[in-house]
C-alpha cells in the first residue's frame, strides 16, 4: 500500500475551489443587510445597512460555524502527514484515517450551512421556489452531494477492508514456521527496498489469500471495488465509478447490497438505506409539487367543463347550443390557459397596471383615428379601462336595434358588420372587419354629445364573428368618462375624423351615391325613351317646366342634349343636339313625368352628426 500523490493533488485542487466558495459566502454575509428585530412591530421593519453593525451581528451569530466549514483542514493535514518530507513516518492507513475523520467532521457544519441556505431561498422566493423546476433541480443537487459522500466513504472502506485482510493474513503468518515472519510494516510499499521484506515476500501467500478469486475474506459490499481494482485506475474513472455506486444504491435504498458481519459495513448500509429514503422522498415531493403546479390549471378547467356538461344536461339545452358552449370554453382555455388576467391586473399597483395596459392596448387604440388625435394622458385613460373579450365563431357581438353598451377593438379574427336599415325594403349592406378595426361607433357618438341622455344608443348594424375573435372592449360608462375630458379639441377636426373613418357614415355615403346614380340613370333612360317615341317637340316659345323641387328642368334637358350629342349609340340624338341647345323642350304628353314620386328613390337614414362644441355644453 502506497500514497497516490496524483489523487492527493487533484483532491486538494477541487477542495480548494469549494473552500473558495464558502469563503466568498463569508464575505457576502459581512455585507448583507438585515432587518432590525425591534422594528418589526409595525410594517416590514427597518433595513440595517451600517457595515459595522452588520459585522458585529455576524461575528456573534454564524461566523464560527462558517469559519470552521471554510478552513482548508484536509489540505493542511494531507501536506503535514503525507506530502511534506522530513516528518515522522506515518503508516498510510493511519494517515488516511486522520484525513477522513477531519473531512467528515467538517462536513457537519457544511451541511448545516446548505440547509440554512435552502430555507432562506424558500423564504425569500416564496411559494414559487417550492413548486418550480428550479426547486427540484436544487434538491437534485443535494441528492448528488449525498451520492458523492456515499461513494467516497465506500471507496475509503474498500481499501480499509483490503488492508484488514492483509493484516489478518499477516498475523497468521507470524505464527507459522517459515522464516522470516510477517511484519505489518511490510505491507507498506514505501519499505519495498528492505531485504527482510523481500525475503518474506518470496515465501508469503498474503496477496493470494486476499485476492477476490479465493473468496476467503468477507469483503461484503466492498467486493466490487477490490475485484475491479478501482484503486489502481486514474482519478476520473475512480471518481465516476464511486459516484455511480453511491447514486445507484441511494436510488435503490441499498436493497441490492449483500453485507458481511462486519459491524461498520452493516451500519454503513443502514445509513445508505435511510438516507436514500429521505432524499428520494424529498426529491419526489419537489417533483410532484412542480408537476401539480403545471397541471393544476388544466385540472381546474376539466372540473369546470365537467360541471358545465352536467348543468347543460340538467337544463336540457339543445345540442347546437351545447356545442357553442363547448367551443367557447375550449377557445377560452387556449387563449388564456386558465389565467384570470383581470384579477392579476387588479392586484398590481396603479402605475404598473397602466404601463401593462398601455403596452397591450395602445397600438390598437391608436388605430382608431378619433383616438389618435388625443394626448398621451387620455390614451392611458382609455387603455386603463379596456378589458379582454373572447368570442367564438358565429357569435353575435352586437345586434341591430339593440342598445350598444360597449365599443369593441378587434385584435385577432374577422367579424361581419351588416345592416338592413337603408330606407327601403330589401336593403342589405355588409362589410368585413379585421384586426385593427372597431365596431360600436354609435356609442362614441352618444358619449361625445355635450348633453346626452341616460338611454344608450341603438345599434344600426349587426356584428357577427366569422372566426374566433379576440378583442378589447370599452364599456359605455368608461367611454363617457373619457369623452367628458376631451372638450377642447377643434370640432371640425373631430367631425372630419369621425365622418371619414366611421363605417356607418361610409355606408350611408355609399348608399347615397348609389341612389343618386340610379336616379340619374332612370331620368336619362326616360328622356332617351321619350325622344325615340316623339313625346318631345320643338316649340318656338319658351315654356319652362318646373320640377317638384321648384327648379327649372331646361338646364337638365340642355345638359342631356349635350351628352346625347357625344353618345355614339343614338344616331338621331346627334341631329337633335344643336336644336335642343338653342330651343327649349316642353312636355307635350302630361301623363309622363320623370320626377314623379314613383321615379324617386326613398330617402336614406342619415347617421346622427354629434355636436362637438364645448360652448353649448358650458352654457
Amino acid at each position: 500500500m502506497t500514497v497516490d500523490y496524483t489523487l492527493v493533488r487533484a483532491v486538494t485542487l477541487l477542495r480548494s475551489m469549494v473552500d473558495a466558495l464558502f469563503f466568498a459566502h463569508i464575505i457576502v454575509k459581512f455585507r448583507t443587510a438585515f432587518v432590525a428585530p425591534s422594528s418589526r412591530v409595525v410594517g416590514r421593519g427597518d433595513l440595517v445597512r451600517d457595515p459595522g453593525v452588520i459585522a458585529r451581528r455576524y461575528l456573534k451569530s454564524d461566523f464560527i460555524v462558517d469559519l470552521v466549514a471554510t478552513l482548508p483542514l484536509p489540505q493542511i493535514t494531507s501536506y503535514l502527514v503525507i506530502v511534506i518530507p522530513g516528518t515522522d513516518y506515518q503508516a498510510p492507513d493511519h494517515a488516511n484515517g486522520t484525513i477522513v475523520l477531519i473531512v467528515f467532521l467538517q462536513y457537519i457544519p457544511r451541511v448545516l450551512i446548505l440547509i440554512t441556505l435552502n430555507e432562506r431561498i424558500m423564504k425569500t422566493a416564496g411559494v414559487i421556489a417550492k413548486i418550480s423546476w428550479s426547486g427540484s433541480a436544487f434538491t437534485l443537487l443535494f441528492y448528488m452531494l449525498a451520492s458523492h459522500i456515499i461513494g467516497a466513504t465506500w471507496y475509503f472502506f474498500s481499501f480499509k477492508r483490503q488492508h484488514a485482510c492483509w493484516i489478518q493474513v499477516c498475523e497468521g503468518e507470524r505464527n507459522s514456521t517459515h522464516s522470516p515472519s510477517c511484519d505489518p510494516i511490510f505491507i507498506d510499499c514505501s519499505v519495498s527496498e528492505l531485504p527482510e521484506r523481500n525475503a518474506w515476500l518470496e515465501h508469503s501467500s498474503l496477496y493470494d489469500e486476499c485476492a477476490t478469486e479465493e473468496q476467503q475474506f468477507p469483503f461484503g459490499i466492498f467486493y466490487d471495488a477490490i475485484d475491479k481494482q478501482v484503486a489502481e485506475t486514474n482519478f476520473i474513472r475512480k471518481y465516476c465509478y464511486c459516484l455511480w455506486w453511491g447514486l445507484k444504491n441511494l436510488s435503490s435504498y441499498g436493497q441490492n447490497l449483500t453485507t458481511s458481519t462486519y459491524i461498520l459495513e452493516i451500519l454503513f448500509s443502514m445509513v445508505i438505506c435511510i438516507l436514500g429514503l429521505i432524499l428520494f422522498s424529498y426529491l419526489l415531493g419537489k417533483m410532484q409539487n412542480y408537476v401539480q403546479s403545471t397541471t393544476a390549471k388544466l385540472e381546474d378547467w376539466r372540473i369546470r367543463r365537467r360541471d358545465t356538461e352536467e348543468w347543460m344536461r340538467h337544463r336540457q339545452l339543445p345540442e347546437g347550443l351545447r356545442e357553442r358552449v363547448r367551443r367557447f370554453l375550449q377557445y377560452k382555455w387556449l387563449a388564456t390557459r386558465g389565467v384570470d388576467e383581470e384579477s392579476i391586473l387588479q392586484s398590481l399597483p396603479l402605475d404598473l397596471r397602466r404601463t401593462i395596459q398601455r403596452h397591450l392596448c395602445l397600438a390598437f387604440v391608436r388605430r382608431v383615428p378619433f383616438f389618435a388625435q388625443m394626448d398621451q394622458q387620455l390614451l392611458d385613460a382609455i387603455c386603463e379601462r379596456l378589458y379582454s373579450s373572447l368570442n367564438t365563431r358565429d357569435t353575435y357581438l352586437i345586434r341591430e336595434g339593440d342598445p350598444v353598451n360597449e365599443m369593441i377593438f378587434i385584435i385577432r379574427g374577422q367579424v361581419e358588420s351588416s345592416t338592413t336599415n337603408g330606407g327601403r325594403a330589401g336593403f342589405y349592406n355588409s362589410i368585413t372587419l379585421k384586426s385593427g378595426d372597431f365596431c360600436g361607433e354609435e356609442l362614441l357618438t352618444w358619449a361625445l354629445m355635450p348633453v346626452s341622455t341616460l338611454n344608450l344608443p341603438l345599434s344600426t348594424r349587426t356584428v357577427k364573428s366569422l372566426t374566433e375573435v379576440e378583442a378589447f372592449a370599452l364599456r359605455a360608462e368608461d367611454l363617457k368618462f373619457v369623452a367628458s375630458q376631451f372638450k377642447r379639441l377643434h370640432s371640425k377636426r373631430l367631425q372630419h375624423a369621425f365622418r371619414y373613418y366611421s363605417h356607418q357614415w361610409r355606408g350611408w355615403g355609399a348608399s347615397f351615391i348609389q341612389a343618386a346614380w340610379r336616379r340619374y340613370k332612370r331620368r336619362k333612360k326616360a328622356v332617351e325613351l321619350a325622344i325615340k317615341e316623339g313625346l318631345y317637340e320643338i316649340v318656338e316659345e319658351e315654356y319652362p317646366v318646373e320640377d317638384s323641387a321648384g327648379g327649372a328642368i331646361e338646364s337638365g334637358a340642355e345638359g342631356l342634349a349635350v351628352e346625347y350629342a357625344t353618345d355614339a349609340e343614338s344616331p338621331g340624338t346627334a341631329l337633335l343636339a344643336p336644336r335642343l341647345s338653342t330651343k327649349r323642350l316642353s312636355l307635350r304628353v302630361p301623363a309622363f313625368n320623370p320626377d314623379d314620386s314613383s321615379m324617386k328613390m326613398p330617402k336614406l337614414f342619415k347617421p346622427t352628426d354629434p355636436d362637438f362644441s364645448a360652448d353649448h355644453h358650458d352654457n
